[in-house]
């Protein structure tokens, strides 16, 4: 009996030892739009955390793979409009990263509302994760 309450206790304890898994989260997305004359400028930016990391000597290094597909008033999709890849390395334990993103829109963009969609993948643990946010072509 000893060894039994034994082996439950030590399999308690391996349990809550354990690494936890870490999902993927992108928070606050931001995105606008500058009239620069005979077309637009467009910025966005979104954070992730809960990306997976590699420590070698000292340094740690993320790698995350994103595309964004703008989303016109009418719901139609272009897909692919901006890709990236983002790979930081850090001397110390990389919280979070910051998704940067910028292109044009030629003058038959309308002055309306937009969605910009950002799909984004961690390369080490393969998870993905997505969001959505909006801005505004005004004159």
């Amino acid at each position: 009996m000893k060894y039994f309450i034994a082996l439950i206790f030590i399999a308690f304890l391996l349990n809550g030892c354990s690494k936890k898994e870490v999902k993927l989260e992108a928070f606050s997305p931001e995105a606008f739009a500058f009239d620069i004359g005979d077309c637009w400028e467009v910025n966005a930016q979104v954070n992730v955390k809960g990306f997976n990391q590699k420590e070698s000597e000292d340094t740690f290094y993320v790698s995350i793979t994103y595309s964004v597909d703008l989303i016109l008033p009418d719901d139609k999709k272009i897909e692919n409009i901006f890709n990236n890849t983002e790979e930081v390395t850090e001397e110390e334990e990389i919280l979070d990263v910051q998704l940067e993103v910028q292109f044009d829109l030629d003058s038959t963009f309308t002055v309306e509302k937009y969605k910009l969609l950002f799909n984004i993948r961690d390369n080490f643990s393969e998870q993905i994760t997505e969001v959505f946010v909006e801005f505004d072509l005004t004159e």
